[in-house]
């Protein structure tokens, strides 16, 4: 399998994680990771868009050709070929909350915040527009907010005692707006201390570059 992948970019990085993840856990997966240089538009070529007309990073080739792409398909696609350990729990209630906090980090956080990384600061040069940034940021307080209140038992992972695939959600979104000097967690401080410790460890040291 080869994995398409964008360094840096919050949806590669939520994969990457995934990967790092089940690779602490002792589980190899057989997979050729190749990073797509979109600056020389590497990911508009007739062969990258004919597996992912989108353009966008990451996606999974399997070795018949199948393309798999979107970061949650992916991790769905790998957590069936590596069950064990699972990175969504190990029983029904575990999964469904997990599931949900993924959920919550990725649509009301993650998404959000790549829009105001992007109306503010972009990576790529896309103009700033102050109106959409400030509709953005309104969206993803909500959710600083409701991480830092769940937090505040001390767990050490958003869905308690085990890492999730939720973790790597919220950290790859977090990452993105340090990549831009956008990050400011400290009117949460919960959150702010779940972010430096999951940030000390080894499998987020292999990704994470900010």
């Amino acid at each position: 399998m080869i994995l398409h992948d964008l360094p840096g970019a919050p949806n590669p990085t939520k994969v990457r994680l995934y990967i790092a993840e089940k690779k602490a856990l002792g589980v190899q997966m057989d997979l050729d990771i190749r990073t797509v240089n979109v600056y020389k538009k590497a990911n508009r070529t007739p062969e990258y868009l004919a597996l992912n007309p989108f353009g966008t990073m990451p996606v999974l080739e399997l070795s018949d050709g199948v393309a798999i792409f979107e970061s949650l398909p992916i991790i769905d696609y790998l957590e069936e070929c590596y069950p064990a350990p699972s990175l969504w729990g190990n029983d029904r209630v575990t999964r469904g909350v997990s599931r949900t906090l993924e959920r919550v980090a990725d649509v009301r956080l993650l998404n959000p915040t790549a829009t105001y990384v992007h109306a503010v600061n972009s990576p790529i040069g896309i103009t700033p527009d102050p109106a959409v940034a400030e509709h953005a940021r309104s969206g993803f307080v909500r959710a600083f907010e409701y991480f830092d209140h769940l937090l505040a038992d001390g767990r050490p992972f958003l869905a308690g005692d085990h890492v999730t695939v939720a973790d790597c959600t919220l950290q790859a979104a977090l990452q993105f707006m340090r990549f831009r000097e956008l990050e400011d967690l400290s009117s949460y401080p919960r959150l702010e201390r779940w972010s430096g410790a999951y940030r000390e460890r080894a499998p987020a040291r292999e990704v994470l570059k900010f």
